[in-house]
């Protein structure tokens, strides 16, 4: 069977420059410019590309759901996102969604914003919800 896999998520930003500082800093790893205001991120099987559509004359448009990342040491990437100033001031099932907590579906995590209304979630990849395991374990964020 030929299963489809997600290889690339693209999010609008203004100032390449500026974005590629901002997730290269948060992410912990190094973008790389691939031409027409583009910049791509490794992040496991899928790229995360960012587009400058101010190059376009256009306004970035935030995206409709927050991408989530599974990592490893989240507490480190919580301390990057609070250096920066981009934790989530939102509320998530009666928590502040910036903490860094474990959540009713059991996944310990926390969210943030880049500077064009992006929203990303940071979670302990040994806690992930897939929603195969039995039973289980509630709702996420949306």
């Amino acid at each position: 069977m030929d299963i489809p896999r997600l290889f690339r998520v693209l999010v609008e930003v203004a100032d390449l420059g500026r974005a590629m500082t901002f997730y290269s800093s948060l992410l912990g790893i190094p973008g790389r410019k691939v031409g027409g205001g583009r910049a791509y991120y490794d992040c496991g099987a899928t790229i995360v590309g960012l587009v400058d559509v101010a190059l376009g004359k256009q306004q970035p448009r935030a995206a409709w759901q927050d991408l989530y990342f599974a990592v490893t040491r989240v507490e480190e990437f919580h301390e990057r996102a609070a250096a920066l100033g981009c934790l989530s001031q939102e509320d998530v099932h009666g928590q502040r969604a910036g903490d860094l907590v474990v959540r009713p579906w059991g996944e310990r995590c926390f969210y943030a914003q880049d500077p064009w209304g992006n929203g990303l979630c940071f979670s302990d990849e040994t806690t992930l919800f897939t929603g195969r395991e039995a039973g289980g374990r509630g709702q996420d964020r949306a």
